[in-house]
C-alpha cells in the first residue's frame, strides 16, 4: 500500500477520489518529491518536481501522453468545492487573487476567465485549471547563510536582498531565516522579535491566520496583507526588529521598504532574477541597489536542486563574501 509523505496526505482530502487513486500507485521516493499537481482541463494530469515531470494514469505513471488521465470540467469542480468546503463565496477574496491557501500551508492556485472590475479583477469563473503547491519546511536551509548576514560585533542582521530565478528557494530561505532569528542561533544568541509581510501566504503558509509552516516564536504574520500597507502597520503596532517578506516589485514596496530601514528595522526580502544587472533595470529596485539599501546580496539558483546557493555578495562595495567554488572571506 502507498504510504503517502506528510505533504500529500494534507492536500489528499481536497481531490476527488477518481484523482485520488491514480496518486496510490505513486512510489514512496518521487511521492516525497513532488513540488506540484497540476489539473488542466481536456490535458494529462502532471506531477512536477524539481528537475521532472511525469503524467499519471490509472496505473500510476505513464510513459506516454495518450495513456495519461485527462482531466475534465467534474474533476475541476469537484476539486473547487472540495478546497471551499462547498462555499464559494467564502472563499471569493481568495479566488480573486488567484489561489487558496490549504492546511499545512500548501496552496492551490487556479487560472480561468477572469472577471474585471474597476481594472482589477474580482474573481475568476470558468476555472480551466488548479496548480497544487505541495508547501515542505526545510529546516536548516539558513543556517549556511546566516553568518554572513550578522554583524557578529553587534549582533546586528544585515539588511538583506535573496535572488534566484523562479522556484529557486527564495520562499524556503526567507521562512528558515525568519525561524532562525525568531528563536535564536549561536551566532545571534537570544532571539529577535520578527514581523512577517507575507503577500502571497507563502513565508509562513498560513491558514485561516495561523502559520502553518515553523517561523518562530518571536515572529508576527500579517497574511495576505500587501507589503506597502502590512510594513508601515508592522512600524506602527508590533515593533519587530527584522522584517521579512516577499517578492519585491512595485515603487510602493520600495518606499516602504525604505521607510523601515530609515526607521531601524532590518529588511530581509527577495527578487526575481539570475543575475544583479537583471534586476538593476527594473526601475522601482534600481534606487535600492544603486544606494546600498542592502547590504547583502544572497543569489540562488536550481543548479543542485531548488534553493542551490550560489554566491553571496557585500552590497556596498560588491565583495564576494561567498561563492560556490569556495569562500572569499
Amino acid at each position: 500500500m502507498f504510504k503517502y509523505p506528510s505533504a500529500i496526505k494534507e492536500i489528499y482530502p481536497f481531490l476527488p477520489p477518481r484523482l485520488r487513486c491514480f496518486i496510490e500507485f505513486l512510489p514512496s521516493e518521487l511521492g516525497e518529491k513532488v513540488e506540484e499537481i497540476r489539473l488542466r482541463h481536456s490535458r494529462p494530469l502532471i506531477l512536477h518536481w524539481a528537475g521532472g515531470e511525469a503524467f499519471l494514469g490509472e496505473n500510476g505513471i505513464v510513459h506516454r501522453m495518450e495513456e495519461a488521465y485527462k482531466i475534465n470540467g467534474e474533476d475541476l469542480e469537484q476539486t473547487l468545492e472540495l478546497i471551499c468546503n462547498h462555499s464559494l463565496y467564502a472563499y471569493e477574496e481568495e479566488l480573486r487573487q488567484g489561489y487558496i491557501t490549504l492546511p499545512g500551508g500548501h496552496r492551490v492556485g487556479l487560472a480561468g476567465r477572469a472577471i474585471m472590475e474597476k481594472g482589477k479583477v474580482k474573481i475568476f469563473s470558468h476555472i480551466g485549471s488548479l496548480n497544487f503547491r505541495l508547501a515542505r519546511q526545510v529546516k536548516g536551509a539558513g543556517a549556511k547563510v546566516l553568518p554572513f548576514l550578522v554583524e557578529r560585533e553587534k549582533g546586528r542582521i544585515f539588511h538583506t536582498l535573496i535572488i534566484s530565478p523562479p522556484q529557486g528557494g527564495k520562499t524556503t530561505l526567507l521562512r528558515d531565516l525568519a525561524r532562525l532569528i525568531s528563536d535564536g542561533a549561536s551566532i545571534l544568541g537570544e532571539g529577535q522579535k520578527v514581523g512577517i509581510v507575507d503577500e502571497r501566504s507563502e513565508i509562513a503558509g498560513s491558514y485561516q491566520g495561523v502559520p502553518q509552516l515553523e517561523v518562530g516564536m518571536r515572529t508576527d504574520v500579517l497574511d495576505a496583507c500587501p507589503k506597502a500597507e502590512g510594513i508601515p502597520l508592522m512600524l506602527r503596532s508590533l515593533s519587530p526588529k527584522v522584517i521579512i517578506t516577499d517578492e519585491l516589485g512595485r515603487e510602493e514596496d520600495v518606499l516602504a521598504v525604505k521607510e523601515a530601514i530609515h526607521c531601524g528595522v532590518t529588511i530581509i526580502s527577495s527578487v526575481h532574477g539570475a543575475t544583479l544587472e537583471e534586476i538593476c533595470h527594473r526601475p522601482a529596485l534600481s534606487s535600492l541597489l544603486e544606494n546600498s539599501y542592502f547590504e547583502r546580496l544572497v543569489f540562488l539558483s536550481r543548479t543542485k536542486g531548488p534553493g542551490t546557493l550560489e554566491a553571496i555578495i557585500e552590497g556596498e562595495r560588491g565583495l564576494p563574501l561567498f561563492t560556490a567554488r569556495g569562500k572569499g572571506e
